[in-house]
């Protein structure tokens, strides 16, 4: 169906690029291999050709036939190794825009706040595709019951942290939990690699005595992040995640896009998108929220890409839009 060499997903190295990618890859119910991209120095160039020139020796060794039939990938840096392998045959499905060579691929999956330019192979979506799906909240339940059993309203609290920078402030993040903790009878907090150590020991401090559970970024264990989404009664998520936003609306509850608003224009515009469709509220008005709908936005545009590959068709287009 996807060809002699079946599906490969390009993984970029920052997990949430790659997130994107795989978390298709496995909604469309088939095997797929995994390749680890690994950027040498000329990665950095806006690369416009075909080619595997940006990736490091040991990756581009990686890259052997059979060729696939389908590639998934995602971040502008992978286009030129997803298009190299569209040279040998495969059908290419990108998410986020790709910089040069729109044409080749057969679906470019782009969020609707970086404004793409409608085209018969663009299809925009709310936010980013994701690999919390209603499977893995579903085990998650399962797998951590526990956290089902604590006081309610249960909140969970995602920090994020500044794109460049030396953390999230310790204020800061105190002044999210201090509006959370009065309207909460457990809290179930996580940090992330951008919020730094000293945001994490404020947080610590406290909610010292308060039920619930704190996860540190790089703690030792299983990390509970899909358990707090399945368990949550309301998400409060920073809003420079672009990530953990489209994560958090993959759960039923109630979502709140705390933090100063960032300086970048497109998480502006996915703010007002999820406010425009009622799919999150500004923290500012915590705790209130009218009802909203799980969006499943990665499990769209994995079954505009299953029918095309089931119907035989060289291009993914015609499901693209929505």
């Amino acid at each position: 169906m996807s060809g002699p060499g079946g599906i490969w997903v390009l993984a970029d190295p920052r997990a949430g690029t790659a997130a994107q990618a795989l978390g298709i890859a496995e909604r469309l119910g088939q095997p797929f291999r995994t390749l680890p991209l690994e950027w040498g120095p000329l990665a950095a160039l806006p690369w416009p050709w075909p080619g595997l020139a940006g990736l490091s020796p040991a990756a581009r060794g990686r890259i052997a036939a059979p060729w696939p039939g389908l590639v998934i990938s995602a971040g502008r840096r992978s286009v030129p190794v997803a298009r190299w392998l569209g040279r040998r045959g495969a059908r290419l499905v990108h998410c986020m825009r790709p910089g040069a060579g729109a044409g080749e691929f057969g679906l470019l999956v782009v969020g609707r706040h970086d404004n793409p330019r409608p085209a018969p192979n663009v299809m925009p979506i709310l936010g980013a595709t994701h690999r919390i799906s209603p499977a893995v909240l579903d085990a998650a339940r399962r797998d951590w019951a526990a956290l089902l059993a604590l006081p309610r309203p249960r909140v969970a609290v995602m920090l994020g942290g500044a794109v460049r920078g030396q953390g999230m402030p310790p204020e800061e993040a105190l002044e999210i939990l201090d509006r959370v903790l009065p309207h909460a009878g457990s809290v179930l907090a996580t940090t992330s690699r951008r919020t730094g150590e000293a945001a994490a020991e404020a947080l610590a401090g406290r909610l010292a005595g308060v039920p619930g559970m704190l996860h540190r970024w790089g703690s030792a264990g299983p990390n509970p992040y899909a358990g707090f989404l399945a368990a949550a009664d309301s998400v409060v998520v920073t809003g420079d995640s672009v990530s953990m936003l489209s994560e958090a609306l993959a759960s039923p509850a109630s979502v709140f896009v705390a933090g100063a608003p960032p300086d970048a224009p497109r998480h502006r515009a996915l703010h007002q998108a999820l406010f425009q469709a009622g799919q999150a509220v500004p923290f500012g008005n915590f705790p209130a929220a009218p009802p909203r709908v799980p969006l499943d936005e990665t499990g769209r545009v994995a079954e505009a890409v299953r029918a095309r590959l089931q119907a035989g068709e060289a291009a993914l287009v015609s499901a693209a839009r929505g």
